[in-house]
């Protein structure tokens, strides 16, 4: 039996995506029943979440093992592991993929965070992931960077399914899915297919973890809601601009705007804060299991979001005025956001050469 309060936001036309993926969860049926009672239809991996699972897991102990004697190691070896899990959860979320004609149903496979600044580089990881991958519902997540907006174009245009992950602004994402209409453009130029599925993902509570000790306690947990609903006006008027309705009558589908980092971090918050505030048609949100069982538990839909943007720029004004410039934190916090990937990837492949050692 569907969860209601999971199910208001599923039939709001609103995918909801589980923001992890552990051996465990595919084992013990964890993820099955996140779909049969949940409504989630698809799941993100990124380089934490490996760390975290591999890292705290026996259940990659045997695989690592196999691998190492086979002569794999370091990435070549963690890209085993990780399409092991994420062709098994693409194979349950397979029949959602075919019943929606491959707008969701997905999961997400991150590049190498080490290529993070590096265009070509990452256009070769991607198309060589997306075929090892073998799964026509996975994902391959570059960062919108400054190369990887190239990277997304080029790997569109390649036909690879891309998730652009690391984007903290509207600008940022603008700039993300005009590389997407570039690729899809091509595509059609070229006489090729130009359904090459496609999300956008947007960090939300980063913002506000990173102005929480400069902002009095009644102004808290605004700016990063006010960032998203900035960005979701900027998402529906790129749908209904004659470049996007131009490529739609073509046959394209559109990027979808994703919600990440929608877990709260602010213990006096509700823990649903995100998740509610974020209810809005044709997008996805991705939350991590806690505030998965929060949403289920105690969620209620309320206001769907403002297509005109709602108080977003009266609140950043606001908090301008007093000091917040939120065009500089957004270039920081996409900095951040890749050092912190980079710092879990060595984390996790020393992780994995001492389990292969012993």
């Amino acid at each position: 039996m569907k969860n209601p309060n999971t199910r208001a936001l599923h039939d709001l036309g609103q995918s909801l995506w589980v923001d992890n993926i552990t051996r465990q969860m595919l084992d013990d049926g964890t993820l099955q029943r996140y779909i049969d009672e949940l409504s989630i239809t698809g799941l993100t991996s990124n380089p934490t979440i490996f760390e975290h699972a591999i890292g705290k897991s026996e259940a990659y102990d045997a695989q690592i093992a196999e691998l190492a004697g086979a002569g794999k190691s370091g990435e070549d070896l963690f890209f085993e592991l990780a399409i092991t899990d994420l062709q098994r959860a693409a194979d349950l979320f397979k029949p959602i993929h075919s019943a929606t004609g491959g707008v969701d149903g997905w999961a997400s496979l991150e590049c190498s965070p080490m290529l993070v600044d590096d265009a070509d580089g990452t256009i070769a990881a991607a198309a060589q992931l997306h075929k090892a991958a073998a799964r026509d519902n996975i994902y391959i997540k570059i960062p919108g960077t400054a190369a990887g907006v190239k990277a997304i174009e080029e790997s569109i245009f390649a036909g690879v399914p891309v998730n652009v992950t690391l984007l903290f602004s509207r600008e940022q994402y603008v700039a993300a899915a005009e590389a997407y209409l570039r690729g899809i453009e091509r595509r059609i130029a070229a006489g090729l297919d130009p359904k090459i599925e496609s999300v956008a993902s947007l960090f939300v509570s980063r913002w506000d973890v990173a102005v929480k000790d400069r902002l009095p306690k009644e102004k808290r947990n605004r700016l990063g809601l006010a960032i998203a609903q900035r960005t979701y006006r900027a998402y529906r008027e790129l749908l209904a601009s004659p470049r996007w309705q131009k490529l739609a009558t073509a046959g394209a589908h559109p990027q979808r705007l994703l919600w990440a980092s929608t877990g709260t971090k602010d213990p006096d918050a509700p823990d649903t804060l995100y998740v509610e505030a974020l209810a809005a048609p044709d997008t996805v949100d991705t939350l991590p299991d806690k505030t998965l069982d929060a949403l289920a538990d105690h969620g209620k839909l309320g206001a769907v979001m403002a297509l005109d943007g709602g108080d977003a720029e009266s609140v950043i004004a606001e908090l301008r005025a007093l000091g917040i410039d939120d065009a500089a934190l957004a270039a920081q916090l996409q900095q951040e956001g890749g050092d912190s990937f980079k710092k879990s990837w060595e984390a996790l492949l020393r992780g994995i050469a001492e389990k292969a050692k012993a």
